[in-house]
């Protein structure tokens, strides 16, 4: 049964990882170390007295806003994209004609945080990429990174989650191994937040899903070891640093979604270790922190979030408020 505080947990818990690690995005772990200490990052880094996060929650809002402009399950994926496009208009003075989301009325959304190369090209061109005629061939992260809110949404089974969740990454994403992790991603989330799974039995699970709807991927078995590796490594005795290292940096899709369940799965008591491992390493921390967030958020709901990440984080209200429309929307 889905729970409000899971909800709320997983929007704002996802702003939370992304903020810690938009700090240090670019930033290599020895020089992150030498920066703030052998334990790397650990607190904001608040400007002009607020946390920021990157356009990794961005697109998450403006996927939020997609799933809420309809009722109608069919419409999804072209809100979705109209909620991408409204998106891109905050980050650019390209403006479309028409406008779909309430997200445009929030001006702290019309600023810039390093958007990602490929989303913004592919939505200059519209948006029209998909599984069948992918746009490009990119496996980035910026697919999986946004799709949290699509396990949100009540009324979907699982293969209607997974495949919702790969259709809203390949609109920019496509590369097999850019939308799958998407799809996953997005039934974890709604097997922790509405079927109340804990971080283990949700990644194996949605693992299944996504073999059973995609038996003939290509690149299915990559995508399934790293994600197996990334479970067991949360049951081993491996440094968290070195394990983070084995899966990669995250700047790709399946790294960025190993990186996150092996956080999770991992710390899954205790959201202040999780998303500390999962910005403090060489590779794309804001996403991975992201990730991470929204999976432990949705599990330990809104009050498992120590004080400090909810305080100052930026658009705090607005992530409740969206949290709690999704919530009502069933």
């Amino acid at each position: 049964m889905k729970n409000l505080r899971k909800y709320r947990g997983c929007l704002v818990g996802g702003a939370a990882g992304d903020a810690l690690g938009y700090e240090v995005e670019f930033m290599r772990r020895r020089n992150i170390i030498l920066k703030f200490g052998p334990e790397g990052i650990t607190d904001y880094v608040l400007r002009n007295g607020k946390a920021l996060f990157s356009d990794d929650t961005q697109m998450t809002l403006f996927t939020a806003a997609g799933l809420l402009h309809t009722s109608v399950p069919e419409e999804y994926p072209d809100a979705i994209r109209d909620a991408y496009l409204d998106w891109y208009l905050t980050q650019t003075d390209d403006p479309h004609k028409e406008f779909h989301t309430d997200l445009l009325n929030v001006p702290e959304l019309f600023c810039r945080r390093a958007p990602g190369l490929t989303c913004m090209s592919a939505l200059q061109n519209g948006g029209k990429g998909s599984m069948e005629h992918p746009f490009n061939h990119s496996k980035g992260c910026g697919g999986v990174m946004r799709t949290a809110p699509i396990g949100l949404v009540p009324g979907l089974d699982e293969k209607q989650t997974v495949l919702l969740g790969c259709q809203a990454a390949a609109f920019t994403h496509g590369h097999e191994l850019g939308w799958m992790p998407a799809g996953m991603f997005s039934e974890m989330i709604r097997l922790i937040a509405q079927e109340n799974y804990d971080i283990r039995g949700a990644g194996y699970t949605a693992l299944h899903t996504v073999r059973m709807m995609f038996p003939d991927a290509e690149h299915l078995p990559d995508f399934a070891r790293i994600i197996e590796q990334a479970l067991e490594l949360a049951e081993s005795t491996e440094m968290p640093e070195k394990a983070v290292m084995r899966l990669g940096e995250g700047w790709v899709g399946e790294e960025a979604l190993a990186i996150a369940v092996y956080c999770a799965a991992k710390f899954e008591d205790d959201f202040d270790m999780c998303i500390r491992t999962a910005v403090n390493h060489n590779g794309d921390s804001d996403s991975t922190g992201a990730i991470a967030g929204n999976l432990l958020g949705a599990k330990l709901g809104l009050s498992g979030i120590p004080e400090k990440y909810q305080k100052n984080l930026e658009l705090y209200d607005l992530l409740i408020t969206i949290a709690d429309q999704l919530y009502q929307k069933g």
